[in-house]
């Protein structure tokens, strides 16, 4: 695997661990606020409910990087690699007084040691140069 592509695999699976931990965050929030909720009534809350709809953009950056793994016509150059982290790097840019993802996002890594700890992590792997790419994908910021 050339250490392009194992960067971005390695930052794919920080995100999902991310996205994991905010949507985590979220239901507990919600269900503070709203009582409990079954499964099939928390996949409609993420697809549906207005206080989820920040967490669609990392969703959908997490599925613009599978897709440019995954695309056998236009292989993933290292300036498209760039380009995604670029991308990672700006969205999980939190900002206190933000709109949208960067507000909310800023909230949770107030509210949430491992949220705040996962974010380090992140901009760790995305800032660093290739050759320190060493650990194995699934075993990054373990």
């Amino acid at each position: 695997m050339s250490p392009i592509f194992r960067k971005l695999t390695d930052v794919r699976h920080a995100l999902l661990r991310l996205h994991k931990a905010l949507l985590d965050d979220q239901r507990i929030a919600y269900e503070r606020e709203h009582g409990v909720v079954t499964p099939a009534e928390f996949l409609q809350l993420i697809i549906n409910e207005p206080s989820f709809d920040w967490l669609h953009r990392l969703s959908e950056l997490v599925v613009q990087i599978d897709e440019q793994m995954e695309d056998t016509e236009n292989i993933l150059t290292a300036d498209s690699a760039k380009v995604l982290l670029d991308q990672a790097k700006t969205l999980l840019t939190p900002a206190e007084s933000g709109e949208g993802f960067a507000g909310a996002y800023f909230d949770a890594i107030q509210r949430n040691p491992e949220i705040a700890m996962l974010q380090g992590q992140i901009r760790k792997l995305i800032s660093a140069p290739l050759s320190a790419q060493q650990q194995p994908a699934d075993r990054a910021g373990k």
